[in-house]
């Protein structure tokens, strides 16, 4: 394709594009001059959140657990990029669960070994490490042993070892992001507990957690979107897996962050301990994406504030300054 800004205009497939990443994400391979076909089963959401950005994202229905919807989306956009953000947070019926996580991902992978995808990308989750006891008070990173044990943690986990086998046995470029805890005002699946800590004082409601201890590694969904749109547009990352990290954080300092912009919040907590030992990996180690794709995140304290400040334009009420 012709040059701009010394990087090629690219063919990029987004699976399960209209969700709270790729929402932020597309926009962002759009701006860049990428052309960009969003694949989700949502069309009506996927249709609204890119109508801003006229031609340069087509939206097409496609049913990840189906290979036919996914080699035909591959086919029809000419794929150079493929990325596949389709997944469920939280416990689904087992058989549910390992179409749309595990049959899903490998239909995307041999989807792009057929035809000839040239780096293709996926979500995994921090939730693979497990437990931050298990590590004991140290930073934790991409070579580290892997606990988790909920359906969506050992899920993620499988399809780490499927990208793992598609590159052993093709040498195909796959690469592996683990994001950690990812914050926004829309987000409704997963961590929520740090969401609602910022998005109900927001809307002037009580908000009440067990442990004000609770520890999280917080990254907005904006940064996020920004780490995967530079790794996914590399033509092959120096490594197979990045963790995102992001900010460690408790619930209670959190709080505190809420209340110098809204001072009137009602948080509270039942426990001020008993949180931390419970907490799943929240010490991550980052450096290999800020060392090769020059990641920066964006201060928590602003965020909070651009946080608060979308809720209550969501809600009609008037933003804080």
């Amino acid at each position: 394709g012709p040059e701009r800004g010394g990087a090629q205009h690219m063919s990029i497939l987004v699976v399960g594009g209209a969700g709270f990443i790729g929402r932020r994400m597309i926009p962002i391979l759009a701006a860049a001059g990428h052309d960009i076909t969003c694949m989700d089963i949502d069309v009506a959401t996927a249709s609204a959140a890119f109508a801003s950005l006229g031609g340069k994202v087509k939206v097409v229905r496609g049913d990840v657990t189906q290979f036919d919807d996914v080699i035909g989306a591959v086919q029809e956009s000419r794929a150079e990029r493929l990325i596949n953000l389709s997944y469920f947070i939280g416990d689904l019926a087992p058989h549910v669960a390992f179409k749309l996580e595990l049959q899903g991902m490998d239909n995307c992978f041999e989807a792009a070994r057929r035809l000839g995808v040239r780096h293709t990308v996926f979500a995994s989750s921090v939730a693979v490490s497990g437990q931050q006891s298990r590590f004991g008070e140290r930073l934790v990173d991409e070579s580290d042993e892997r606990y988790g044990e909920s359906q969506y943690a050992v899920n993620k986990i499988i399809n780490e070892w499927q990208a793992h086998d598609y590159r052993r046995a093709y040498g195909m470029t796959i690469t592996c992001i683990r994001p950690a805890n990812v914050t926004g005002p829309d987000k409704k699946f997963g961590s929520i507990d740090h969401v609602n800590c910022m998005c109900q004082p927001a809307r002037g409601k009580p908000v009440t957690f067990p442990y004000a201890d609770t520890m999280r590694c917080v990254i907005h969904v904006e940064d996020m979107a920004e780490a995967m749109a530079r790794v996914l547009l590399a033509d092959k990352p120096r490594h197979t897996t990045y963790n995102s990290g992001g900010v460690t954080i408790s619930l209670g300092e959190l709080a505190v962050l809420v209340r110098e912009v809204l001072p009137d919040a009602d948080i509270r907590f039942e426990a001020a301990t008993g949180g931390r030992e419970k907490s799943g990996n929240f010490l991550i180690d980052n450096r290999r994406l800020v060392e090769e794709f020059g990641v920066q995140l964006k201060p928590l304290r602003q965020r909070v504030r651009e946080v608060i400040n979308d809720v209550r334009v969501a809600e009609g009420l008037p933003p804080v300054a």
